[in-house]
């Protein structure tokens, strides 16, 4: 007992990585891989907000029906992620994220030939089934394959892809805008059937989680994957047994095939243990994965994203292509300071991101606020506060991305035990998608109501409340498995105390074991 505590324990010392240590290219190309399907949403958001403006023009639509088509796609997409947990436990993470494409592709199709304004909301409905399912998976898939080492940093990458979605959208709102009315924004649309097939193809070359495969049974699967995608053999032995402890499966057990309970395999009574009958720890999990995803949309950052040519038109920025221009430097902002957090992710740990993050967007925030008040209240045009809110609108964006845009998705898809962390995630997701539908489906009628200064004021108060539940309510979780998360919740605000007696145990635990094995 005591050489098996040893081995446990060195081999626990070698998954912390080294300085300088290479990053498993295996385990990092699959992420990659995965996360591509997260460019569709962050598509759809570009490209909608500039084809709106044509859509407007071509069909005659009022304000509100823009806003039903413009936020619907998020409520539609509360299916596809609602759905998305349950499906991946039946037929495997690899083949959802594959459903995920052709879904959407279906969706592109339809928007592309829409001829009125009900069909083109059929085809968003058909899209938005797809990004849900994407948005929930693509997560889920890297956080489960990569090594503790990199997890921070490639479950980083669908935010990295949304935004290289969004900013693909600016480019294409400016390319096709040069072409006739009725061609223009539905090519815009229709032109998201290429990512959608390219990815769709390019997943089947990618192996299936491990987790899955061990929820299966198939271990000798797992294990081969596991080789793969860990950075040293010891790693791979020891996730794999953290695996098996997590699905109950004995951990002498060297079977390449081993039967395993319905229940378990194919997700039943998740949602039993998620609501009903959650433990302290599953509930702490499960108000912090919905608080995460609920704070990041809820301070607006879409109304920003999607709407900024409207904040520039209020601005003062009026001509087509100018507006259009300045988004395409918002999509930049959004893709380079995510790139940059998924850099930092690892290393400086998640809570520091997700706390200067929000504090950076909330002086944002109350800067474009009070800019877009003063141009209100102006009656000749002020240049410097129309650079005042352009600034603002690029300070928000890249402080969101270099925190809580990546890190919801980051730290949601890392913290919910094995059985229940596909409904678990599809369930963050769902809260995302509602909230940013409502934000979208509400802001023209919001900012009308109590002005546009007014609107972006409330987002800053929500994002102080942001800030205070992150820091009263998320422990770090940088450089743990994703078996050792579950002991970190449970006593709330109280974590902290938490998380010193673990690491104490922890220390203790090795100390012991160390002497037990001189002579």
């Amino acid at each position: 007992m005591a050489v098996q505590n040893v081995e446990k324990n060195v081999i626990s010392n070698k998954l912390s990585p080294l300085k300088g240590q290479k990053r498993n290219k295996y385990a990092f190309a699959c992420s990659l891989l995965a996360s591509m399907t997260s460019v569709l949403l962050g598509y759809d958001t570009g490209v909608m907000s500039g084809a709106v403006i044509y859509i407007k023009e071509d069909l005659k639509i009022s304000d509100v029906e823009i806003e039903i088509l413009v936020g619907t796609i998020n409520i539609y997409s509360l299916v596809g992620a609602a759905i998305a947990g349950r499906t991946s436990d039946w037929i495997g993470r690899r083949y959802t994220i594959v459903l995920a494409g052709i879904i959407f592709f279906v969706g592109a199709i339809l928007m592309g030939f829409a001829t009125n304004y009900w069909f083109l909301m059929f085809g968003r409905f058909v899209a938005g089934i797809g990004v849900g399912y994407a948005l929930m998976i693509a997560p889920v898939y890297t956080a489960e394959v990569a090594p503790a080492s990199c997890r921070g940093f490639c479950t980083s990458f669908p935010e990295v892809f949304i935004n290289a979605g969004v900013l693909l959208g600016y480019v294409s709102n400016y390319a096709f805008s040069m072409l006739p009315l009725k061609l223009g924004w539905r090519f815009m649309l229709g032109i998201g059937v290429i990512p959608s097939v390219l990815l769709a193809v390019g997943v089947l070359a990618m192996p299936e989680s491990p987790r899955w495969l061990v929820m299966q049974g198939r271990l000798g699967d797992a294990k081969r994957v596991l080789e793969k995608t860990s950075d040293s053999t010891e790693e791979s032995k020891m996730r794999l047994a953290d695996i098996k402890e997590a699905a109950g499966i004995p951990e002498d057990c060297q079977d390449d095939i081993v039967s395993v309970t319905r229940k378990s395999s194919h997700g039943a009574g998740v949602w039993k243990d998620l609501f009903l009958h959650p433990t302290p720890s599953v509930l702490h999990i499960l108000i912090v994965g919905i608080g995460i995803h609920f704070f990041q949309q809820a301070s607006g950052i879409d109304a920003v994203v999607l709407y900024s040519p409207r904040i520039y038109e209020k601005a003062g920025i009026t001509k087509h292509s100018d507006r259009l221009l300045a988004t395409i430097a918002v999509g930049c902002m959004k893709t380079f300071f995510t790139l940059v957090a998924t850099f930092l992710v690892d290393k400086i740990g998640r809570r520091i991101l997700l706390l200067s993050s929000c504090g950076g967007m909330i002086l944002s925030l109350l800067c474009l606020a009070t800019g877009l008040t003063i141009i209100d209240h102006s009656d000749q045009k002020l240049k410097w506060a129309i650079v005042l809110c352009v600034c603002c609108t690029y300070s928000t964006v890249a402080f969101f991305s270099i925190g809580m845009g990546p890190l919801a998705w980051v730290y949601s898809s890392e913290i919910f035990p094995l059985r229940l962390r596909a409904q678990g995630c599809s369930i963050g997701v769902a809260v995302n998608r509602a909230v940013s539908g409502g934000i979208l489906m509400t802001f023209i009628s919001l900012y009308k109501a109590i002005s546009i200064g007014g609107a972006f004021f409330l987002y800053a108060g929500i994002a102080i409340m942001a800030w205070i539940f992150f820091y009263t309510l998320l422990p770090e979780t940088r450089g743990r498995t994703l078996e050792e998360m579950e002991p970190l919740f449970g006593t709330f605000f109280r974590w902290r105390s938490t998380m010193k007696e673990l690491d104490r145990n922890k220390v203790e635990g090795d100390a012991g074991a160390g002497a037990q094995v001189q002579p």
